[in-house]
């Protein structure tokens, strides 16, 4: 038979396993909550847990209590961040009460953990308790943001630390075909021709852009709550605990947190998130542009556009042997599409807010996290399954451009709009090529072809063959 403890509260009893090491807060949670849904993430437990160990070493040293409790609170903390009691954490991401059950689940599960290692069972709270000792001049209102700005620092780290990588996977891709020449597209018709390379580098310097974002949005989450407990008034916390317990955090985090020059303001107020939000919508802008564009310029292998090859990396068909797809820059769309979702809930959720405090921090939470990690997780796909194995398909490239009426464009200096024009609906015609045309014509000689459609002249700024245009005696405009 299984021994049980009974807890209470305000609203009555519950009966709990006697080893269960959360408390009656967190049993109302689970049955208030049954979504079905996903347990809060533990980077954000984690994050909390040190705010609290935070807190502890504070009221240590300031010697609030001298009989080792706020030390064994502590060394709980640790237990908790080397991972010894995961399984506790069991509310879910999506509850009512701003992050109340999360808080109270992380109260007691601290306090539990503390009293044994002071020798004591799980539920003796006259030792030490969830609420009195380790929310001590604190409330949901401050630590949950605080921990969410915190998690949101080091998972936004990581997912530039992915960007990085991406980017110069384009970079090595920039410099493998600086010299690979191939057409290029406005509106899906054919342009003027470029290289390969500068496609590959124009991807690289979007993701730049976007590192660039997530590391100025740091400068925001570092301003913390932490100290104005409900409303940002700092009710119940003393001036010392205030002070301390940020530079504890500083120091336990690395992160270079700052205190609230107007805690009620963000106390109230969920723009930075809005923002976060914003800039990681950005960068899955950015990827789905850059897996459209490799989708395109892959396709065939006959039938398409065929100038680069991405790497085989799953048989594509029940149906039709030997397909296959470009999955990796599809999973990327996917994961883009969902983080523009997310990015409208955030928005909503954070307008909801009603006077002194916003309730819905745990969906602005759960999303932008979902976000975050999805995120990071498919720009390294990206990396090592798609980018980095990308050739180029040369002879394609080439072939492409000499028949394409795109290179009419370096020719019309030389012959005149109206006559390029007249040459492109004939090439459209009768598909011939545009050189063809000009020599038939007698506009220019091979020699002269030969020098305005060097690919190197094509690609490079200004006039291809201006020194032709010269020698005639015609200005350059």
């Amino acid at each position: 038979m299984e021994h049980t403890r009974i807890e209470r509260d305000v609203l009555g009893e519950v009966d709990l396993s006697e080893n269960a090491m959360y408390g009656i807060n967190t049993a109302r949670a689970l049955e208030n909550f049954p979504l079905g849904h996903k347990r809060t993430a533990m980077p954000l437990i984690y994050a909390m847990v040190t705010v609290k160990k935070a807190a502890a070493l504070t009221y240590a040293r300031l010697g609030v209590r001298e009989d080792g409790i706020y030390q064994a609170i502590a060394a709980a903390c640790d237990a908790i961040l080397a991972g010894q009691y995961d399984d506790a954490f069991v509310t879910e991401a999506l509850q009512g009460g701003a992050g109340t059950s999360t808080n109270m689940n992380v109260n007691e599960v601290i306090a539990n953990a503390a009293l044994v290692i002071l020798g004591k069972k799980p539920g003796q709270y006259d030792v030490i308790h969830p609420l009195d000792d380790v929310n001590r001049g604190q409330s949901t209102n401050d630590v949950y943001p605080t921990a969410l700005r915190i998690a949101a620092i080091r998972q936004l780290r990581e997912l530039s630390k992915a960007c990085a990588d991406l980017q110069e996977a384009f970079q090595h891709k920039e410099q493998a075909y600086e010299k690979t020449y191939k057409l290029g597209r406005t509106e899906l018709m054919d342009a003027v021709p470029m290289t390969a390379g500068e496609e590959f580098g124009a991807y690289a310097q979007a993701l730049s852009r976007d590192r660039w974002r997530l590391y100025k949005i740091e400068e925001r989450l570092r301003m913390v709550n932490l100290g104005g407990t409900a409303i940002g008034t700092a009710d119940t916390a003393s001036r010392q605990y205030r002070y301390e317990v940020i530079e504890q955090l500083r120091q336990l985090t690395g992160i270079g947190l700052a205190a609230a020059e107007y805690p009620v303001d963000l106390t109230q107020n969920n723009d930075v998130f809005v923002e976060v939000s914003g800039l990681l919508k950005a960068l899955a802008v950015n990827l789905m542009k850059i897996a459209n564009d490799l989708r395109l310029m892959n396709s065939g292998p006959h039938g398409g556009i065929g100038e680069i090859r991405l790497p085989a990396r799953q048989q594509g068909s029940s149906i039709m042997p030997g397909k296959v797809n470009p999955v990796i820059p599809e999973v990327v769309n996917q994961v883009a599409f969902n983080i523009i979702g997310n990015d409208l809930t955030i928005t909503m959720a954070a307008e909801a807010g009603q006077l002194e405090l916003n309730a819905f921090e745990p969906i602005i939470f759960y999303c932008m996290f979902q976000s975050i990690d999805t995120l990071a997780y498919a720009v390294r796909t990206f990396v090592d399954n798609c980018v980095s194995g990308i050739t180029a398909n040369e002879e394609r490239c080439r072939s492409l451009v000499e028949n394409s009426i795109g290179v009419i464009t370096a020719l019309s200096p030389h012959v005149g709009y109206e006559k390029a024009a007249d040459i492109s609906k004939k090439a459209l015609q009768t598909g011939t090529s545009v050189r063809s045309i000009i020599l038939q014509e007698g506009l220019l000689d091979e020699e002269e072809l030969d020098h305005i459609l060097d690919p190197v002249r094509m690609t490079e700024p200004g006039i291809s063959g201006k020194e032709l245009l010269m020698k005639n005696n015609i200005d350059e405009k």
